[in-house]
């Protein structure tokens, strides 16, 4: 595994953004793992979550793209504070921009927070996670109604490996086949168990025989592959 996606890893487990017990996600389903990158709440957890989003997105899709979407609301953050490393560590003014959940209809009227999107823009969508694809639903026609605008990609914290809404591909895979683009993250599943699994991070093992064996399970029903 590639030394930044080990220090990835323990970065989500030490903000306690990476969980591990029982938890309901959006979806509905019972899961033995959670993310939640709210949890990222101080400038410094703030300042490398952008660097690895921006080392991330300039890996999988360079730097020719004028805006960082991040759907409302954890998307907001992600999205401004990606767009301040990506101009630290590459030089280039990318605007930010996000939805609202409600349409404004005074002063700074309309849907979207930060800059608006205009014909010709190519956009980089940044999400903390990816379950089953039904935020991509969401997010989609929000984007497409603001005019000419090229989607260049999507970009994430983690894959959680596993079937998206309609069909036995991965979530990832699927917003690839029904949208058109691209859909990558930082780590995966698989990563996170050969980082963690009867390994101490933090002086604890995180991923011990017992919750690996709930994990294996809830990818017995909902993976898209075995797990680690």
């Amino acid at each position: 595994m590639e030394q930044y996606k080990k220090e990835f890893i323990e970065f989500m487990v030490e903000s306690d953004v990476l969980k591990f017990g029982d938890f309901t996600l959006k979806s509905g389903r019972k899961s033995p793992f959670f993310m939640n990158a709210g949890a990222y709440v101080t400038g410094s957890q703030l300042r490398k979550l952008g660097q690895y989003y921006a080392k991330a997105i300039y890996g999988k899709y360079g730097s020719d793209f004028d805006v960082l979407f991040g759907p409302a609301y954890k998307g907001i953050p992600l999205g401004v504070a990606t767009a301040i490393a990506f101009s630290e560590l590459y030089g280039k003014e990318i605007r930010y921009c996000s939805n609202r959940k409600e349409v404004k209809d005074h002063g700074d009227t309309g849907i979207l927070l930060g800059s608006k999107l205009k014909d010709g823009d190519r956009v980089v969508i940044i999400e903390d996670v990816t379950t089953s694809g039904k935020s991509i639903e969401e997010t989609f026609p929000i984007i497409k109604a603001q005019g000419e605008v090229k989607i260049i990609g999507l970009m994430v914290s983690l894959n959680r490996m596993e079937r998206g809404l309609t069909s036995h591909a991965s979530a990832l895979d699927e917003i690839e086949e029904k949208y058109g683009f691209p859909a990558n993250a930082i780590v995966s599943m698989e990563d996170v168990i050969e980082c963690l699994y009867n390994k101490e991070c933090g002086g604890k093992i995180l991923i011990d025989d017992a919750l690996k064996k709930a994990i294996d399970a809830y990818y017995a029903e909902y993976g898209v592959k075995s797990c680690g």
